[in-house]
């Protein structure tokens, strides 16, 4: 298996400290008028307390439906942005400001301003994983689940001759590229931990599991080889499904009972996973797919930020406006 930089492992806990920290948590949370959510990676006894789990865009939308004055958003720093730019009269909480996201941070609002001098008639479409200041310079907003339909949109209405700027996720933005049959310019970006999932991680795992489903997502670094696969008649396509987290969960929904899955993510989507279905085994592709910024996030930092009030998210005004228009045109061709 390729080896990847792990999370760092959490203080060991008792049962009955955890207990007592999420009862604390749950209590602070009433007291703050506060809705907590939690992002699919996050730690199990963090996913256990919070109101909502999902994807970063569904939480975000959903924390803006309800009636909580806070938010507390276990996830990377970007996420806490996008829940910040959908609710701007609502205080948005981060347990750790220094839990980010090396996808996000791979492509600057300087560097997309220069891209876009480069390219001055091009169409931006950025993946949601990215700062609320590249998102405010972007035309669209996408993500995994709709990046294909929204490029087509792109294409669709303004000519398919149109010049993309897609990024910053070089896998997602391949991926589009062979669903759709055309080219892009797309950035160099990656996720550090899908990235590290390698072809040699599924031709070692599906050979230890051959009548398991695949389930990778799309901006793991073997998506272009598993088409390629797949397009040779190497892999069965009937057993390969190129998901989103929130797609893996319906997957598991609908799985019948005694089946089993590889799974190609981040290794905290299996707690949700198995929650969902436990009577599916869910096979880690790479086992060691962890992501340490978002095992940043603790209960014991959770209960603080709740507790004292800190940590909130800020974002201008100006570039909030910006970005929120990127992602309502996201929305309305959803």
């Amino acid at each position: 298996m390729t080896t990847l930089p792990m999370a760092a492992a959490a203080p060991p806990r008792s049962e009955t400290a955890i207990a007592e920290l999420k009862d604390e948590v749950r209590e602070l949370a009433r007291a703050r008028d506060a809705v907590i959510l939690a992002h699919n990676y996050q730690l199990p006894e963090v996913q256990d307390v919070a109101d909502f789990t999902g994807d970063s865009l569904a939480l975000s939308q959903q924390a803006a439906q309800t009636d909580a004055s806070t938010i507390a958003f276990c996830g990377v720093h970007f996420m806490a942005e996008t829940a910040a730019i959908l609710s701007p009269e609502k205080t948005v909480l981060i347990p750790d400001l220094d839990a980010g996201c090396s996808l996000a941070e791979s492509i600057t609002a300087a560097q997309l301003a220069d891209w876009k001098a480069a390219h001055p008639r091009a169409i931006v479409v950025m993946y949601v994983n990215t700062s609320a200041e590249v998102k405010a310079l972007s035309d669209y907003c996408c993500t995994s689940a709709n990046a294909v339909a929204v490029v087509r949109h792109v294409l669709e209405q303004h000519g398919p001759d149109t010049e993309i700027l897609f990024g910053p996720d070089l896998f997602l933005g391949a991926y589009v590229e062979r669903a759709l049959g055309g080219r892009l310019h797309v950035w160099d970006g990656e996720c550090h931990v899908h990235a590290g999932i390698r072809p040699a991680d599924l031709e070692a795992t599906r050979a230890a599991h051959p009548q398991a489903e695949f389930l990778i997502h799309p901006e793991c670094g073997c998506v272009s080889s598993v088409m390629e696969y797949v397009a040779a008649g190497d892999i069965d396509p009937e057993g390969v499904q190129i998901l989103s987290t929130g797609g893996m969960l319906r997957y598991a929904r609908e799985a019948a009972p005694g089946t089993s899955a590889i799974v190609a993510t981040e290794v905290g989507m299996l707690y949700p996973l198995r929650g969902a279905a436990p009577e599916v085994e869910f096979i880690p592709a790479n086992a060691e797919a962890s992501c340490r910024f978002m095992k940043m996030i603790t209960l014991p930092k959770l209960r603080d930020a709740l507790r004292d009030g800190v940590h909130e998210v800020h974002v201008p005004a100006q570039i909030a406006d910006a970005a929120r228009r990127a992602i309502e045109r996201m929305v309305a061709i959803s």
